[in-house]
């Protein structure tokens, strides 16, 4: 019953290694779509062959965790999807723990895993806790409950769960973890890459624009540039102390963190894209 209302939606970018262990822990008898930012047949041909119940789209290019994420998304069918990280594992009791949840919770929009995230929370005798935010390695999302995009497609990287817990709960929905279910995640191992540094200056750029864009978009550029001001003021007076003592990557982490900042400032969409290959 459960396999038949559930689908698994992975967004994966250069996670051919790590997202086997995910694919393994997923049960055989549920459907998994992965999208693969990228053209790379070869890693389409590689999933599909070893595990049955993948579905594999290529986007051709980065598009960016959003927009993949809604493309899968889109193709769903279900009356429940999970959003995975590819670096994540699954605990044998967490699809059936994520469906008992559901039923307690019938009117639910979002559910998480309480592992990782459920610090400080005070829960209630049956371990379900009603929240603002979810962190994003793994959201159990009732499909019926959302009419329009899942994830606003002008973010590349980072805060796409934020800006979608916070849209759910503008439209009074409701928002669960659960300690009773377990999902592994290693954090920031999703991409192999053979660039440190240019992962660095994709992190940072992005952060800032997407920071900028978000307090942009709630509470409008006046309250957006208060908040940002000490993150800019901190980035000016470092990139500057870099320039003059040569530390030539220093400098460009915090020029990187005044680009994203500027750019989104003054309206620009995400367009940072550096050479991760």
């Amino acid at each position: 019953m459960e396999s038949k209302e559930l689908t698994i939606v992975i967004v994966t970018y250069k996670s051919k290694t790590r997202i086997q262990n995910c694919l393994r822990s997923i049960p055989e008898e549920i459907p998994v779509i992965v999208v693969e930012n990228s053209n790379d047949e070869n890693f389409k041909n590689n999933i599909e062959n070893n595990f049955k119940n993948v579905k594999c789209v290529l986007t051709g290019a980065n598009k960016g965790y959003s927009v993949a994420n809604n493309i899968g998304l889109d193709l769903v069918e279900t009356k429940y999807s999970l959003v995975l990280n590819p670096d994540t594992v699954l605990d044998k009791e967490a699809i059936k723990n994520f469906f008992i949840s559901s039923k307690k919770n019938k009117d639910f929009w979002l559910i998480g895993p309480g592992n990782d995230q459920a610090i400080s929370l005070n829960f209630e005798e049956n371990n379900i806790q009603e929240v603002n935010n979810l962190k994003g390695f793994a959201i159990f999302i009732n499909m019926s409950m959302f009419k329009n995009k899942f994830f606003d497609e002008n973010f590349f990287l980072f805060f796409e769960e934020i800006d979608l817990c916070t849209r759910v709960k503008k439209n009074e929905g409701k928002i669960f973890l659960d300690k009773n279910i377990f999902i592994k995640h290693e954090g920031a191992s999703s991409v192999k890459l053979n660039s440190n540094f240019e992962l660095e200056k994709n992190r940072n750029w992005h952060w800032m624009w997407s920071t900028v864009y978000y307090h942009k978009k709630y509470k409008g550029i006046f309250i957006a540039s208060l908040i940002i001001s000490p993150k800019l003021l901190s980035a000016l007076i470092k990139y500057l102390f870099y320039l003059l003592f040569f530390n030539k990557k220093k400098r460009d982490i915090y020029l990187c963190r005044l680009s994203g900042i500027f750019n989104s400032m003054i309206g620009k969409k995400s367009w940072y894209r550096p050479p991760l290959d």
